[in-house]
């Protein structure tokens, strides 16, 4: 799961465009693990965002205790 997350960082971010400097990156990686885990529409969770199924969990788990 790792190198498959890997491999989708460096295709969405890194080989699109060059950064000047290490804050770029840094920037620009922040920025995208935002989008990643809030918005991104993932296909094995059913099209939604990890956030969304992340949340439905917790209230589930909440349910059960």
């Amino acid at each position: 799961m790792a190198k498959a997350l890997d491999s989708v960082f460096k295709a969405e971010l890194i080989d699109r465009r060059s950064r000047p400097t290490l804050t770029d990156v840094i920037v620009a990686t922040s920025a995208w693990i935002g989008w990643y885990n809030n918005r991104r529409l993932h296909s094995a969770l059913a099209h939604r965002p990890p956030k969304e199924v992340h949340q439905e969990w917790q209230t589930l788990q909440a349910y059960a205790a």
